[in-house]
Parts: C-alpha cells; sequence; structure tokens
C-alpha cells in the first residue's frame, strides 16, 4: 500500500468515525493496521525487480574490523558499541601485526591531519570493494586510472589479508555475516519505503539490464583467418544496502564500481529519511544521464562557465559536465520529492478540515495555513537548493522547475530526460542565486529561529552560562582564570567543540599580548590545537558559525607561521560552509585572494 493511498484511507475512515469515543479506537485501529502493513510490505517487497538488494560484504567487515585492531576511533552505535567489545574479545592480533597496522593507520592520519576518523574511514571502504572475495583479498591490479585516496591506502591491502589469515576472524565470518545480515533485514521496511516513494514519484523504474556491443575474434577454419564481429552481451546493474556495523553513526558512504551501485550504512539507519536516497537516485538516473551523454557535450561550455564561477568560492567542485548534470538531478529529484510528499499529506489534513469546518471564515483560515506552509516549503526547497549550487550542482533549481511537469502530468521521468537537458537557459541558471534571494533568505532566518526556539536541557544550559562566565574572563583580559576556568570545565564535558574553541580564542589573545618569542609561539600552538580539536570534535549538531570561525582563525595562525598551503585548507574549508558568518566567510575569500598572490 502506498504512502497515498494509506493517507486517502485514513482520511475517510476519520471522516466515518464522528464521535471522540469512535476516533480514539480508530486511532489505536489505524496505529496497529499500519504498523503491521509497513511490516509486512519490507518482507513482501520484490526488491529484485528494482535491482535492489540488502547484502553484508565479507571484505568490508574484515577490513573494518582490522581498523578496529589498527587503532581507529570512531563513535559507534550502541549495536556497533557492542560488537565492538566482543570483537576484541573474540579476535586475537599478534603484536608485530597490530603494530604494523598501527604505524600504517598513524602515517596516515599524518598525512590527513584535518580528516576526522569518520573521513578517514571513509578511504578504506572504498580498499574494501577493490579486494577479491574472502579467502583470497587480493589487491585490484594497479592503474593510474584508481583514484588517489585509494592508491594511499592499497599498502594497506597486505595487512588486511595477514589480518584474515592470523587474528582468527576466518572462524567467526560466517557468524559475524549472520549477524550482519540480521540488521540488514530490520533495514528492509525502510528500504521499501525509499524505494516505492522515490519510483512513485518519477514514475519510473530503474533499468537493471542494458545490452553491450562487445567485440569478439573468431577463428574461420576454412581459411584460418581471425575474424572480428560485434555481439550484443546484457550487463546486470544492482543497488546494494549494505549493512555495517563498525560503520559510524550517521556516517553514509556511496561506492559506485561498474554497474554496481554501494551503500554503505550503520544499524538502525532508517533509509527513506537517510542520503542514502541520493545514492539509490544516482542508481536511477544514471542511465538518463549516459543516454542523453551527447545532448550534454554539445552544452559542456555553458556548464563549464557555471562550474568555472562556483569553483572561485569552492576549489573542490569539479567541471566535469555529466557529473554536473548527474548531481544536480539527483539532488533536485530528492529536494522536490520531500516538498511535494509534505504537500499532499498536509492537503489530505486541511480537505479533512474543511469538510469539519462549520463557516465559511473557518474555510478560508485553512486554506490560508495551507498556503502558508506551501510557501515555506518551497524556501526550504530553495535555500537546500541553493546548498547544492554552490557545490556544483549548478542546474539544480533547473531539474526542480522541470519537475513540476512530471508531477502534474504523471509521466516517467525517463521519456522526459531528453527535454529537461535541450530545454536549460544558461542566461537563467546564471542567476539562479538572485533569483531566491528572498526566497532563501526567509528559509534561512526561519532555520535560524528553530535553533534559538529549541529549549535547552538542564546540563545544555548549565554549560551555557559557564561559557558566559568564561567570556566575562577574557574580556577582563583574566587570560590564566579563564584558561584554568575551561579546563576544568572540559573535564565536565570532555570533547566539546565549544570548550576547546573558547581555549583557542584564550590561547590567541593571551600570545598578542606576549613580549617574549618563544611565549607567543607557545601559545599559538595552543591556540591552534584547540581549534583543530573544535573542529575534529565537532558534529552535525554543532553550530556552523563555529565551525567556520575556528577554520579562519586556524588559518591565521598557520599563516602567521608561513605554511600557506595548510592555511589555505582552512580558509577553503570555511568558505565551504557558505556565508554562515559573514566576518569570517569574506576575511576567507580575501585571505585566499592575498595568499594566491604571493609568490
Amino acid at each position: 500500500m502506498t504512502m497515498r493511498k494509506k493517507l486517502s484511507l485514513v482520511s475517510k475512515l476519520v471522516s466515518a468515525f464522528q464521535s471522540a469515543g469512535r476516533k480514539v479506537l480508530l486511532a489505536l485501529f489505524l496505529f496497529i493496521f499500519f504498523s503491521q502493513v509497513s511490516t509486512q510490505e519490507g518482507q513482501n517487497f520484490d526488491f529484485t525487480r528494482y535491482g535492489v538488494r540488502i547484502e553484508p560484504d565479507r571484505r568490508l567487515i574484515v577490513v573494518m574490523a582490522s581498523l578496529e585492531f589498527a587503532g581507529l576511533e570512531t563513535k559507534l552505535t550502541p549495536q556497533g558499541e557492542a560488537f565492538r567489545k566482543s570483537l576484541r574479545e573474540e579476535i586475537s592480533v599478534n603484536s608485530e601485526l597490530k603494530q604494523r597496522m598501527q604505524i600504517f593507520l598513524t602515517q596516515y592520519k599524518r598525512r590527513h591531519s584535518d580528516k576526522t576518523p569518520e573521513q578517514i574511514s571513509a578511504a578504506f571502504v572504498s580498499l574494501a570493494y577493490t579486494l577479491s572475495p574472502v579467502p583470497e583479498l587480493q589487491d585490484p591490479e594497479r592503474t593510474v586510472d584508481l583514484p588517489a585516496d585509494l592508491l594511499e591506502v592499497l599498502d594497506f591491502a597486505p595487512l588486511v589479508r595477514e589480518f584474515y589469515r592470523r587474528s582468527g576472524i576466518q572462524k567467526k565470518i560466517e557468524d559475524y555475516y549472520k549477524l550482519y545480515q540480521n540488521e540488514g533485514d530490520k533495514m528492509r521496511s525502510s528500504t521499501a519505503t525509499m524505494v516505492r516513494d522515490l519510483l512513485e514519484y518519477l514514475h519510473t523504474r530503474p533499468q537493471i539490464t542494458y545490452l553491450e556491443k562487445i567485440r569478439v575474434e573468431t577463428k574461420d577454419e576454412k581459411s584460418k583467418r581471425t575474424l572480428q564481429k560485434t555481439e550484443m552481451r546484457e550487463r546486470e546493474r544492482r543497488f546494494f544496502v549494505v549493512p555495517d556495523i563498525l560503520a559510524p553513526a550517521g556516517t553514509i558512504n556511496f561506492r559506485n564500481i561498474g554497474d554496481d551501485y554501494y551503500v554503505v550504512v550503520p544499524p538502525g539507519t532508517n533509509l527513506s529519511l537517510s542520503d542514502a536516497r541520493l545514492g539509490f537516485l544516482r542508481f536511477v538516473l544514471d542511465p538518463l544521464v549516459l543516454q542523453n551523454s551527447k545532448d550534454i557535450f554539445g552544452f559542456r561550455e555553458q556548464i563549464r562557465q557555471l562550474l568555472e564561477e562556483r569553483r572561485k568560492i569552492n576549489p573542490d567542485v569539479s567541471l566535469d559536465p555529466i557529473l554536473a548534470v548527474a548531481r544536480s538531478a539527483v539532488i533536485a529529484v530528492d529536494v522536490k520529492q520531500k516538498e511535494f510528499s509534505k504537500i499532499q499529506s498536509a492537503t489530505l489534513q486541511a480537505r479533512r478540515k474543511i469538510d469539519a469546518a462549520k463557516t465559511d471564515d473557518e474555510k478560508r483560515n485553512i486554506v490560508a495555513e495551507l498556503n502558508k506552509l506551501k510557501t515555506e516549503l518551497a524556501d526550504e526547497s530553495a535555500l537546500l537548493l541553493s546548498e547544492a549550487y554552490e557545490k556544483g550542482a549548478v542546474l539544480a533549481f533547473h531539474f526542480a522547475e522541470q519537475l513540476k511537469g512530471i508531477e502534474e502530468s504523471g509521466f516517467d521521468i525517463a521519456s522526459a530526460f531528453r527535454d529537461m537537458i535541450l530545454s536549460i537557459n544558461f542566461a537563467r541558471e546564471k542567476q539562479r542565486l538572485t533569483e531566491f534571494a528572498e526566497a532563501i533568505k526567509r528559509a534561512t532566518q526561519k532555520k535560524e529561529a528553530r535553533k534559538i526556539q529549541v529549549e535547552l536541557s538542564p546540563r545544555e544550559k548549565a554549560l551555557a552560562e559557564k561559557l558566559l562566565q568564561a567570556e566575562e574572563m577574557i574580556k577582563k583580559k583574566e587570560f590564566e582564570k579563564a584558561d584554568e576556568f575551561l579546563a576544568n570545565l572540559m573535564q565536565e564535558y570532555p570533547g566539546d567543540p565549544r570548550i576547546f574553541y573558547a581555549r583557542g580564542r584564550v590561547a590567541s589573545l593571551y600570545a598578542e599580548i606576549a613580549f617574549d618569542e618563544n611565549l607567543r609561539d607557545e601559545r599559538l600552538g595552543k591556540a591552534a590545537a584547540n581549534y583543530r580539536n573544535a573542529i575534529l570534535q565537532a558534529t552535525p549538531d554543532t553550530d556552523p558559525v563555529l565551525i567556520q570561525r575556528a577554520h579562519v582563525a586556524l588559518a591565521r595562525i598557520l599563516e602567521f607561521n608561513d605554511q600557506i598551503e595548510a592555511a589555505l585548507r582552512e580558509y577553503q574549508e570555511a568558505i565551504k560552509l557558505g556565508n554562515v558568518d559573514e566576518q569570517a566567510y569574506r576575511e576567507a575569500l580575501s585571505a585566499i585572494e592575498r595568499l594566491k598572490q604571493k609568490p
């Protein structure tokens, strides 16, 4: 049963039950009914029709387990923490092998000191998917085509093989595989919801096979000559949902290897509400993009111009036109499908309220509330599209606009995709951020207001008050007293990025009044360490303003020490966050221009 049908059924049933007592019974019935339907749908949903599989990967289990003994500490889910504990009890690694794995990881961390443990683990996920199946776990062929981040960790593969042979994990691998599969089974319902919601919105089905022309050689028995001919071979495309108990909490990794797409998710993930949607949309939309690659290449110069503008702010933006189109289409569908679903739900509720309303004024107020909600949802979509636009999805607004036609007509996106490409107005695409400036501004203000309205827990309130006390000490230039106060506060709130940032400010300001150069450098070093910790300890809930200010403050110190490349990286990271703090953002922009002009 689709969500649309569920909502329609709810509306009809509620209308049928008028008394308060019956509504209570109805609510209980609906809760039980839809819980059962959702579970049954997950179990009975035929994933193979859509090229979807939910399978653990033994290679990934081995690689991630080896990282545990190499010393990579990531924040795991409760299920992950329990498995981590049992893994360390059941698996034994000799000290010599463990030391070699630790040395490799330490050296990698040193080369990537700006990366979090979660970001570091992503490179090893790539490694796992290039190895041959267990027990061999052989390296891929080394070529220049392999990504740079993979080449860096490829030498860890021999250690993975040795770990597999000598640690005893090979005896436990099938038990672990079943444990991982159990976690995968729990994801069936949300995976079914994700697949169904997105495909219903696009009125399409994924292309799960395609024909490829293959040149083959045959020998003519009579003439003894070698003949060449072309054969058509069918290839299968697959989308794997890979449960990974040792995946960092809240982290989803997506990999595309040939015809196979992998989305690696930690236990307990609701795929229908996660970034796994983006991976599945790539699986669905990539064939449409490639089928229209000739038309896209016809616009490559115009697309490149849009991308060059973004690269002035974010150097990491790729100039690949195919990638730009794919990313733009994916983010547009993700954003607009969510908006469409919310509007559908709100409209059904509004209709029910109108049916129950007694006066015209009540009905008009209901319609006004619905229209207000639609405007707010459109503003939120504009903000999300603008953020993607700045990261290189420069046609996101165009595809979002084109999707309205799909919503209204019910046409399969596959039949309309070429027209979407050919109808791009590049003069308009250059002005999209200006065109939606007011909507983006409204959505940003509402987002900030929601943050302020979130009620703090007593513990959070206590920390906020103590940070204000520290700020008063800083204003009075009582730097030693403030640092001691914050150091004690860190014992109570270990790892809080706000305290690290505050200690960085104290040390930085204290360095400014130091007469002795050695003392000044010591304080600056302490400030840099605290700013870096503030960045590394940040979570998705951390205020982006604090993160941006930390990047800029750290960059200033690096620039002062003539570490220009490192300073540039920090300024660029600050810019990637967007204009969340105007002063820090502008300082980062001007600093990059200044440093690039240096000989």
